[in-house]
């Protein structure tokens, strides 16, 4: 008997072996499992939130050094701002300067935007479980197996036959929700009591993906987003006013994110992921308790509930 090659790890790790049953080692190996998850309004805000805060990443020079600059969500109560992040205000509870802050101004659902990705509404199925789109089939294996060792049991009295074609395959279709696409702006805005600090802070938004207005696509978790910076930056500064008050730059930048929604979130009644499996074969019974009814045609498969 033949010692397999593999080591006792390998032989252990299910997602190594999760389609040996394939047989193909080539078709092995360019199988994979895609996840689905859901993809809400929460899920662009934050994929949003940790492109400026995280991937962006802009710091600036200031009195205790080159310091990065802080990434304020506006939409938060003031409550809870003051507890999350103590070290945004001064004594007086005053913001800190530099600060970015980013506000979600509206959602606009358009199919016939510049943005949105032309595509047919595909209705779901009306029952019970839904879906709408098909991203996937595979073969039931068992299901296929047993009409099969059926079918050659009534032919050639055997529980198997290796050469016989599979008349009968049972599909597994896996089916999702339809994508709703939706345009979501956003200001941002960048606040500071310096000039060079602005400038610091406006040049790592306009290098944004060069000569193009999209930069590139937006993560969060397993979903990807596009966003397109606006190429107009609007100054609302007080320093032309030349008044007594404080004087703080401050430039806003609009950014239109190009995301989908899949499902209703929490109110989601039918299941995310649907499977079905398709009909091989219709039959229809005939009684014949009754009449004794035999078989019109000699010879013929028809079937008789006894």
């Amino acid at each position: 008997m033949a010692r397999s090659k593999r080591t006792e790890k390998q032989i252990r790790n299910k997602q190594t072996n999760k389609f040996d049953y394939v047989g193909d080692k080539e078709t092995e190996a360019k199988l994979q499992e895609v996840e689905l998850f859901s993809s809400t309004i929460e899920d662009i805000d934050r994929a949003v939130l940790n492109f400026v805060d995280e991937r962006l990443n802009i710091s600036v020079d200031s009195n205790e050094g080159f310091k990065k600059v802080p990434v304020l969500w506006v939409t938060a109560e003031r409550a809870f701002q003051i507890k999350h992040n103590k070290d945004l205000r001064d004594k007086e509870e005053t913001l800190i300067l530099p600060l970015i802050t980013i506000d979600r101004k509206g959602i606009e659902k358009n199919p016939n935007s510049e943005y949105a990705i032309p595509a047919a509404n595909i209705p779901e199925v009306r029952d019970a479980m839904g879906g709408a789109i098909t991203i996937g089939r595979r073969i039931n294996q068992k299901k296929t197996a047993e009409f099969q060792n059926a079918q050659a049991k009534r032919r050639f009295d055997y529980s198997t036959w290796p050469a016989q074609a599979p008349d009968k395959t049972v599909y597994k279709t896996i089916s999702i929700p339809f994508p709703t696409w939706v345009a979501v702006n956003y200001e941002i805005s960048l606040r500071s009591e310096y000039q060079q600090q602005m400038n610091t802070m406006m040049t790592k938004f306009i290098r944004q993906g060069g000569l193009n207005r999209m930069p590139f696509r937006l993560e969060e978790g397993k979903n990807r987003y596009e966003a397109f910076i606006d190429g107009s930056f609007a100054n609302n500064s007080n320093v032309a006013s030349l008044q007594m008050e404080q004087r703080n730059y401050e430039t806003n930048i609009n950014i239109k994110v190009l995301g989908y929604l899949i499902g209703d979130g929490e109110n989601q009644e039918k299941p995310m992921i649907v499977e079905r499996e398709n009909a091989v074969e219709v039959k229809i019974p005939r009684e014949r308790v009754i009449l004794g009814d035999d078989p019109e045609f000699p010879g013929s498969s028809g079937f008789y509930k006894e």
